[in-house]
């Protein structure tokens, strides 16, 4: 029989009892009627376990809730007994399989059905708590959950539950695999070529596979049970990874890598399933040493393996390399609230030890022979975000033998700083110099933990072991920061700056600096009081040693000094190398700022307040990037939180911005600006004046909103002179845009009633401008032919328009003035009506493909919607139609998010037309209205349309269970409006249901949707709130067997 003929024959099967079928399938997998057929036999079962499974089964238009109920059978009641029968085939061929001294065709039945027991295995169980009675998920597709994607190598874990313990743990069936394994390996261990056959492989997968098995199949017998479980899987695995000298020298000999490396996965399963210590003592039963001493025994050779032939394509010691590394992240990632890791016995910590010093001794090597002409600029060219996530597996290693690892970290930067002075001027530094960037990006890593979003502690195993009250010289994290420091100081010395420091190695300094300084520069004490109470006595002793050490009474203020000085540096040193410009601006700078204790001392430096100097009097640092400028105008803005009071705050951001606001007053009043303004030296530097403003306007808070305010309202005339002057500048007309939306945005909730009026004024003047001149009107015939997303940069100013509206929106949502914009007879809705009428014509469906225009779009639509539904209402009739096309358009979209703005702008949309009318009001009129079209047919009102398109949705497509909320409220009001048609298309999908039983569930279903949980006709937070949980109900009854597949 030809086996691609059994996925069609398992696909006939599955609508049909099993059962009727058993005897004549189980017979010929056991082979009683001839090798051929068993062995077909066995291919149809792996073929319908497929089948059967939600992810792979085919399409075949019938329900999903038919398919999950295969699923769930299949699992109950075949499975165990599929994989018997699997078992039961391969036993009935290995021993005629090992005896034979040729190849037979019995290898061919013992593959399959190995792969048929992995693939088993490789089953996602639900019901693994002998409990049948569980939901289907009716909205997802059946995709495992339990793989973790952020590994560079997955791992399953197997749960299959106790009713498996009898088949796969009891009955010896783990020693008969591992000893088969172990046979054929002996048997063919003179072929080479054996170790890379479809057996071997299968068996292999198997084992390792097996290796994952966790949960409530082993016994609750403190974990004797799996212990012995994965000892036996070691006893055999052992010998494909023991000893890694000899196992790396047959490799490189010829010998195929691929029990190796299975190895290694089968060290990571093991480490994902297993503590520390149970992972280190399963092995010390059968060898002197434990489990940790293996893997970092075996690392170190994939190391060494590494070294030897870098930097060469990629080979099998890459790959090894990235999976042990994963199994030391799985043993040593954190397991509790206080950021602790996971401790080590101590033959585990020097093994940790041992091997960290060779990963430190192999970047180093890979750093200076990067250097040699033979070597292509791979290394050199590789960012540090790109080494990021194998240098934080470094650290956990470090981590764990921090004793070790820090003084060695400390060892080898003196001995590259030392050897850098000793040979001034008479050896090329070149290679020390990269072995100190490395050094540097390690030690980064090894002393603090990245923090984005949050202050992060010192890691607890600096906390834990570094306690005793040392002194400063004798602390070794303090030894090598004051290192490092020290030696990134030398860099203000122009000669040293000119022989040593290459944009490159001062990359390093400026994200080590990034990086520690946000872990332990002048943190407060507060911010350690988080520890848990079994940490305390630590975390005081730390404070005492380490953190006084940095503090501002101590060293702090100084360090603090060094780090700006080094920044100016880079900034006012290094013209045109942008990377080293923008981690010092987007990464250091930002991050001193962060904390206002922080800026109380930084202001107060001379070096600072010669940055801000530079910044707001000098040219010089007009050359940095336009991005950069901005970053640096946002930062110094941030620091005036650290000056005594708001009225200084507001004064020094007038001193620093001053000039420049004047440079654009006075430029905009020249009689001959329009041919002044077109020099590119002119161009250039409104440019960099416009980022700068825009940089200090996306710092606004309260204590500086004052003189922001102020500094915007200056140069209002001016903005719009420059918009008449540069209309045909698309490059420049952005930049004013986008000014002006982070101005308004920082801005309009702070403003009192007088001044909002009159930055609506400048708004809609503003509009006026940019439509009088037809600004971005590009034909929107173009936009079909855009196909890539750098093809719609000439559209940015439109997306600062949907900005700036959705700005002028959110006035009436967050207010903090003392007054009403009503008390000036301002009126939003107005300036935003006339946005909406130059914004909407430029969108087209094409446009709305591209992701940052249609998020910027629909939360405006939404805004609009939700804030000023009437505005929308008064749309003409083509501009309306096209606004609710393009609403349809994102019911649709691939996005969640942007179908849940949809979502609410329909609620707003309903629910606004509903109570409208039900105060005897139009509403929406005639928008609202079905109409007869050119040919006569009546058209369905807007309304139904989208009730329609929203039921078609919940009941038959894909989505995200997490919007069955936001559809709830879209629905409701949608159902209140058209109730005639809400019956219509119940009855419809009554009378397509053919099968009584569900004919019956979808009639009570419809029912309960508009009357249980007390539902009522008003649109307020209680209704809403028991509509989601009859939509939840209703959908969970029904969508199951509407939805075929």
């Amino acid at each position: 029989m030809n086996v691609p003929l059994l996925q069609p024959i398992s696909k006939a099967i599955k609508p049909y009892e099993f059962g009727s079928r058993e005897l004549q399938v189980n017979q010929a997998v056991l082979g009683i009627h001839g090798l051929d057929v068993q062995f077909t036999g066995v291919n149809f079962l792996e073929s319908l376990v497929s089948e059967f499974s939600p992810s792979t089964s085919s399409a075949m238009g019938l329900p999903r809730e038919f398919h999950e109920q295969c699923r769930r059978s299949l699992e109950i009641d075949y499975l165990k007994m599929f994989y018997c029968w699997a078992r039961d085939a391969a036993l009935s061929v290995t021993n005629r399989i090992v005896e034979s001294k040729s190849e037979v065709p019995e290898v061919k039945v013992c593959n399959a059905a190995l792969r048929l027991m992995l693939q088993i295995l490789n089953w996602d169980f639900h019901l693994n708590n002998n409990s049948v009675k569980t939901s289907i998920n009716v909205f997802s597709a059946g995709a495992r959950l339990d793989i973790d994607s952020s590994k560079r190598s997955e791992c399953t874990l197997v749960q299959p539950g106790p009713a498996w313990r009898d088949v796969l743990i009891s009955s010896g069936h783990i020693g008969w695999l591992v000893n088969l394994y172990a046979a054929l390996r002996q048997k063919f261990s003179r072929e080479g070529y054996w170790l890379d056959c479809p057996i071997a492989v299968s068996a292999r997968k198997l084992i390792v596979q097996f290796c994952s098995l966790t949960g409530t199949i082993f016994l609750s017998d403190n974990g004797q049970m799996h212990e012995h479980h994965l000892l036996q899987l070691l006893s055999g695995i052992i010998e494909w990874i023991d000893p890694p000298e000899a196992v790396a020298k047959a490799i490189g000999c010829g010998k195929s890598e691929s029990e190796m490396l299975d190895g290694c996965r089968a060290l990571l399963s093991i480490a994902n399933v297993t503590t520390p210590f149970v992972f280190d003592r399963l092995l010390m039963s059968i060898r002197p040493f434990g489990t940790l001493t293996l893997l970092s025994t075996l690392m170190c050779e994939v190391v060494k393996v590494l070294m030897s032939t870098y930097p060469e394509e990629e080979t099998w010691s890459w790959e090894a390399r990235d999976i042990l590394l994963d199994t030391w992240t799985a043993l040593l990632v954190p397991l509790d609230s206080t950021g602790g890791n996971a401790m080590l016995p101590p033959e585990g910590i020097n093994a940790a030890g041992n091997l960290f010093a060779l990963i430190v001794e192999s970047e180093l090597k890979a750093a200076s022979s990067a250097l040699t002409d033979d070597v292509d600029g791979d290394y050199l060219q590789s960012s540090i975000s790109a080494m990021d996530e194998r240098l934080s597996s470094y650290a956990l290693i470090a981590r764990a033998a921090i004793h070790v690892a820090i003084p060695l970290l400390t060892k080898l930067f003196s001995e590259r700083f030392a050897r850098l002075n000793q040979g001034r001027g008479i050896i090329d530094p070149t290679e020390t110099l990269e072995e100190v960037y490395s050094l540097l990006l390690i030690a980064g890593h090894v002393l603090a933990d990245e923090g984005e979003g949050e202050t992060p502690l010192v890691p607890y195993a600096i906390q834990t072991y570094f306690t005793d009250n040392m002194g400063a010289d004798e602390h070794p994290v303090i030894v090598l920061s004051s290192s490092i420091i020290g030696f990134a100081e030398q860099s203000l010395d122009p000669k040293m700056r000119a022989s040593v420091f290459s944009p490159r190695l001062l990359e390093a300094v400026i994200w080590f600096f990034a990086r520690w300084s946000c872990t332990y520069l002048m943190n407060p004490e507060e911010v350690r009081e988080t520890q848990s109470q079994d940490h305390q006595l630590q975390s005081q002793q730390l404070r005492k040693g380490l953190h006084s050490f940095f503090r501002e009474h101590n060293q702090g203020k100084l360090v603090l000094d060094i780090i700006v000085r080094v920044s100016v540096t880079t900034l006012l040193s290094y013209p045109g190398e942008k990377d080293l410009q923008a981690l010092t601006c987007y990464q250091l700078l930002h991050a001193l700022v962060r904390e206002k204790h922080i800026c109380v001392h930084l202001v107060s430096l001379d070096s600072w307040r010669n940055l801000a100097n530079a910044f707001a009097n000098e040219k010089s640092l007009f050359l940095l990037d336009l991005a950069h400028q901005r970053s640096l105008a946002q930062t110094l803005v941030h620091s005036a939180s650290g000056l005594i009071n708001s009225e200084a705050s507001n004064q020094y951001i007038r001193d620093l911005m001053g000039h420049m606001a004047t440079y654009l007053r006075e430029l905009s009043s020249k009689n001959d600006l329009k041919s002044v303004a077109q020099q590119p030296d002119i161009i250039l530097l409104v440019s960099c004046v416009l980022e700068r403003l825009r940089g200090v306007a996306t710092a606004s808070e309260p204590r500086t909103q004052k003189a922001i305010y102020e500094l915007g309202f200056s140069v209002m005339n001016p903005i719009l002179v420059l918009l008449e002057v540069y209309k045909h500048e698309s490059a420049v007309v952005y930049l004013l845009l986008k000014f002006v939306v982070a101005w308004v945005n920082g801005q309009i909730s702070y403003l009192e009633a007088h001044e909002t009026a009159i930055v609506v004024d400048f708004c809609m003047r503003l509009l006026q401008l940019y439509s009088s001149h037809n600004i971005g009107k590009i034909s929107v015939s173009l936009s079909s032919s855009l196909l890539s997303e750098a093809k719609t940069e000439k559209y940015k100013d439109l997306r600062a328009l949907l900005q700036l509206l959705s700005s002028l929106c959110s006035k009436d949502m967050v207010d903090f003035s003392s007054d009403s914009i009503e008390t000036q007879g301002t009126n939003i809705s107005q300036v935003v009506y006339f946005g909406l009428h130059i914004v909407t014509p430029l969108i087209s469906l094409d446009l709305l493909k591209y992701p940052k225009l249609c998020h910027d779009y629909f939360a405006l639509l939404s805004h609009l919607l939700e804030v000023y539904p009437e505005t929308v209402a008064q749309l003409n009739s083509e501009a309306f139609v096209h606004v609710l096309g393009t609403l349809d358009f994102g019911l649709h979209h691939q996005d969640a998010e942007i179908i849940d703005m949809c979502l609410r702008s329909l609620k707003a949309l309903a629910s606004y037309h509903y109570k409208e009318t039900a105060s005897g009001k139009t509403g929406l009129g005639l928008h609202a209205a079905g109409h007869k079209d050119s040919g006569g047919n009546l058209q369905e009102g807007i309304l139904s349309q989208f009730l329609r398109s929203l039921l078609q949705l919940l009941l038959f497509e894909d989505y995200s269970p997490d919007l069955v909320g936001s559809a709830a409220d879209a629905l409701l009001p949608l159902i209140l409006c058209e109730q005639g048609l809400y019956q219509r298309l119940g009855n419809e999908l009554i009378e397509r249901q053919a099968n009584p039983t569900l004919r019956s569930r979808l009639v009570n279903a419809l029912q309960s949707l508009i009357s249980a949980n007390q539902l009522s006709s008003t649109l307020d937070r209680i209704n809403y709130q028991r509509f989601r949980k009859n939509l939840n109900n209703f959908l969970i009854e029904v969508r199951g067997f509407l939805r075929t597949m």
